[in-house]
């Protein structure tokens, strides 16, 4: 079985029961040749189990008072099943997505905004159709537009000198506000990210600081009262080295 030919819905099918005997097969052969897959498809098994462990028994409780008129008025109970399973597959995302930023940032503390940064590139980089709201041929509305949101001028960065064009950008919601997200593209396809929000706990500026979850790399800093985060699937070195060129685009 090439590695080509397998999908991530597989994967989950596999994890699941849900694929018939000779797939499954070709899978395990598939799997007891590529370690790496194999590991990761344990840590999916191991997140499965705490999850269902943590949030099972929310499936048993009562209905809160304050639904229950709710409930009666739409006349079924579905909803309550369909918000339980939206909760947990959620949960099991975001989960995944951030557990590996606690494990393997060395500083293991890593600011919420900055966890958040990495799980909108995990989102929204593999858009082909969609990754952005507003795409780079209407550059000067997308900037005057975060700005307005965000209530802070921003500039937008150019790497064009280091292979990346922007794509575009959106507005996202932060922990505290609208945040913007700028995605970057080389000519191999590549992505990158640059998460912008407004550091509303303090205005000290600091260095960058470095995280990683999984494949995915982050460097993330303050500057004049705006928190940036600057996320890809590339080396820490190229990742270092353009989000340096990112700050002097901002500071020149």
């Amino acid at each position: 079985m090439s590695e080509s030919k397998i999908a991530q819905t597989e994967l989950h099918a596999y994890l699941d029961g849900e694929l018939d005997a000779l797939r499954r097969a070709e899978l395990e052969s598939y799997l007891s040749s590529h370690e790496d897959e194999a590991q990761r498809l344990a840590e999916y098994r191991r997140n499965d189990e705490t999850l269902r462990a943590c949030f099972a028994p929310v499936l048993d409780e009562p209905v809160p008072n304050r639904f229950v008129d709710f409930q009666r008025s739409r006349g079924t109970r579905l909803w309550r099943y369909a918000a339980v399973f939206g909760w947990l597959l959620i949960g099991g995302i975001a989960g995944w997505h951030l557990h590996g930023l606690k494990r393997s940032d060395p500083a293991a503390d890593a600011p919420a905004w900055a966890k958040r940064a990495v799980v909108a590139h995990v989102v929204y980089s593999p858009e082909v159709r969609h990754p952005v709201e507003v795409g780079a041929d209407q550059e000067a509305h997308l900037s005057a537009w975060l700005s307005k949101r965000l209530g802070m001028q921003l500039k937008i960065p150019h790497l064009e000198a280091l292979g990346y064009a922007l794509v575009g950008g959106r507005l996202l919601p932060g922990d505290q506000g609208p945040v913007a997200q700028f995605m970057y593209q080389d000519p191999q396809g590549q992505r990158l990210t640059l998460y912008v929000r407004v550091n509303r706990e303090q205005y000290k500026e600091t260095a960058f600081r470095f995280a990683q979850d999984g494949s995915v790399r982050v460097f993330y800093w303050v500057d004049r009262g705006l928190g940036y985060a600057l996320s890809g699937e590339v080396g820490k070195d190229d990742l270092l080295r353009i989000a340096t060129a990112v700050y002097q685009h901002l500071n020149p």
